[in-house]
């Protein structure tokens, strides 16, 4: 994938002389200790009770497709048996899943080789996301390391005769992403070399032709047909109005492509368009919801498309040439990905996820409709049917503008804590998938759950999706104060017992709504969350930079950079007098420690309350199991202690 208002009162945060009087208090003593490779501050011991409660729920697993084998080979998941993700083959449905890897670190993708035999994967180190590409070769059970082991990797995508393979790498220069052209025996040459961020999509059926993108924002990219021997690029469908590529394939014969854009439309539209600009037909013109999942099968009889309508997926299959739809199963309720055809095109693989279901491969024969589930993951032995299913809600902001947020209830009559889950990106979106933690929140533990997906997340529309571009940032950030009033209305909620958390931007959110409002929330937690949009933009890896850049704004522009030092957590922290939770990982590509570590350092200095988890062999979040589980059982007591009643 090559992806991939009205602020009539400014909710601009500045100090007030209280504020400034505060920073003079002197900061509380730090409690240090380690734990392996977690660093703690100030995080109380975990009592025995709550680790031996919450192990159930933190021994739930998902898998996820990777790719079928050919013939009766079965197919390649990642699943997680240990402390890591790992690929595992499954040879039919409800198989043992045999693991094939074996590492410390996760595997973050894998690729079988149309022959079946072996599959390209990436894994980095200690989530620095400089992934590399290795051949894993089914005969000797063993991997070879083919890229350079420096620079960053990813997009390994197979031509259909499994000679050569395309890819993404920073290797010409660690800032641009060029896509190249290797092959199992470790040789590769530079294919594309331009300035900015490019991927391949797909093969053409001959594979002589290369569908490649180049990702300028979300709202703007472009796709190029490449003569592979030539090495020849030509700009499919240009136009001089910014339009946002997600997803496309080539059309059976190779002479044109369907595609997925916002050409012309508020939403992403399944399209098809001849390579030379002639016969065009927009597919999915009544559908006022993005198009998401796009698949074709090798033998060009069907094309399969998955719609985005409010979080919930709906998968559509065409027969070709003549655009039929076919029947179609009944599936599970939930959030679809995953698709892919097997290499006879009999069968359509998917991975759905639902609030009660870990994410879990199904497959579809498509000649009798018939559903079959490959995967059957655990849930720690705990009952999911008795996991609660959020409700769709929608409450008006301070423009009347309504929006969408995802609702747990606790069970009985209340009132019940809140806790506000915000999502990251911004350019993302929360959907209604499996998460354990989060039902041990409402099970366990009597906190009701919200979910919003505030202006400036995608699933709605562009227009909705640049809703908090630039100086309107603080926008959403006043979604969150319409969500507490929507809260205060509520008799089952209590509106005095409200916490935020929120991952990546969505720990920005966190930061930024305590400091809003301060006097409605008991606390929050950020996790590898922004805390200084200027030395975020100025710190971030060099090859991301540009690209946060079209989101938040260019620091380099003096105005723009005021604006942004003056939203930012750091310059504000004075105004924090609730508890803090921050949790980083020190190898952080995206948000860099350095944020975490600036966030705590100005709370404490101010005489805050802040507890603080670093991460050592941890990234963008964390990935391994160990670490994980001490994170999730120090939110769960951070929450037990400032946000549900004293125990009697």
């Amino acid at each position: 994938m090559i992806r991939l208002r009205n602020g009539a009162v400014a909710l601009t945060l500045l100090w007030t002389a209280a504020a400034m009087t505060s920073a003079a208090i002197a900061a509380p003593a730090v409690q240090r200790s380690e734990q392996g490779n977690l660093v703690i501050e100030n995080v109380p011991a975990i009592p025995a009770k709550l680790a031996e409660r919450t192990q159930q729920y933190q021994q739930t697993r998902a898998a996820s497709l990777q790719g079928w084998l050919p013939g009766d080979q079965g197919m390649l998941i990642a699943t997680r048996f240990g402390e890591t993700a790992q690929i595992h083959r499954v040879a039919s449905p409800g198989g043992a899943r045999t693991q094939l890897t074996f590492f410390a670190e996760p595997i973050a993708g894998a690729a079988p080789r149309p022959d079946g035999s072996g599959f390209l994967y990436i894994r980095d180190v200690g989530g620095n996301e400089f992934y590399q590409l290795y051949w894993f070769d089914f005969a000797s059970g063993h991997s070879r390391l083919l890229s350079d082991g420096k620079s960053r990797n990813s997009n390994g995508l197979w031509s259909h005769n499994g000679r050569h393979f395309a890819y993404s790498s920073t290797l010409r220069n660690g800032r641009d992403s060029d896509v190249r052209i290797g092959s199992p025996d470790g040789s590769s040459r530079g294919f594309t070399e331009a300035q900015g961020t490019w991927s391949p999509i797909a093969w053409s059926p001959d594979d002589r032709l290369l569908l490649v993108g180049r990702y300028l924002s979300i709202n703007e990219s472009e796709l190029y047909v490449a003569d592979v021997e030539r090495g020849r690029l030509t700009r499919f469908h240009p136009r001089e109005t910014k339009i946002s590529y997600s997803t496309a394939v080539f059309a059976p014969d190779g002479r044109g492509l369907y595609y997925v854009s916002d050409e012309d439309s508020d939403f992403l539209r399944l399209r098809y368009e001849d390579l030379d600009g002639g016969h065009a037909r927009v597919l999915t013109a009544d559908t006022d919801w993005d198009v998401d999942q796009l698949a074709i099968a090798d033998d060009g009889r069907h094309l399969a498309w998955t719609v985005n309508e409010d979080g919930i997926g709906r998968l559509h299959v065409l027969a070709l040439p003549d655009h039929r739809e076919i029947a179609l199963p009944p599936l599970p309720a939930g959030v679809l990905s995953q698709l892919e055809f097997d290499r006879d095109g009999r069968r359509l693989g998917l991975v759905v996820n639902g609030a009660r279901t870990p994410g879990d491969v199904f497959a579809i024969e498509l000649a009798g409709a018939q559903l079959t589930r490959w995967t059957a993951s655990e849930t720690g032995g705990l009952d999911a049917a008795k996991f609660v299913e959020p409700q769709l809600v929608h409450f008006d902001s301070f423009d009347g503008r309504s929006i969408p947020a995802f609702y747990y209830p606790a069970p009985g009559a209340g009132p019940h804590p809140v806790l506000i889950d915000i999502h990251g990106g911004p350019e993302s979106q929360a959907l209604p998938g499996f998460n354990p933690i989060r039902q041990y929140y409402v099970g366990e533990m009597g906190i009701s759950v919200l979910v919003p997906n505030v202006r400036g997340s995608a699933g709605y529309g562009k227009a909705y999706l640049q809703l908090d571009d630039g100086m309107r940032r603080e926008d959403s950030v006043r979604d969150i104060g319409a969500l507490l009033d929507w809260i205060a209305k509520q008799p089952e909620l209590d509106a005095d017992r409200v916490a935020t958390m929120g991952g990546s931007y969505g720990g920005f959110m966190a930061l930024a709504s305590q400091i809003a409002y301060d006097a409605r929330l008991r606390g929050s937690i950020d996790v590898v969350g922004i805390s200084n949009f200027a030395t975020f933009l100025s710190n971030t890896q060099e090859y991301r930079r540009d690209l946060r850049r079209a989101e938040y704004g260019d620091e380099r522009d003096p105005a723009m950079r005021a604006f942004l030092e003056r939203i930012s957590p750091t310059t504000n922290a004075a105004r924090i007098s609730k508890p803090m939770f921050i949790v980083q990982g020190a190898n952080d590509p995206r948000v860099p420690a350095s944020e975490a570590e600036a966030i705590v350092a100005r709370i404490r200095s101010n005489g805050g309350d802040a507890w603080y988890l670093l991460a050592k062999d941890e990234g963008h979040g964390f990935r391994k199991k160990s670490n994980r589980d001490y994170y999730s059982n120090a939110v769960v007591l951070f929450l037990q202690q400032h946000l549900l009643p004293p125990a009697r």
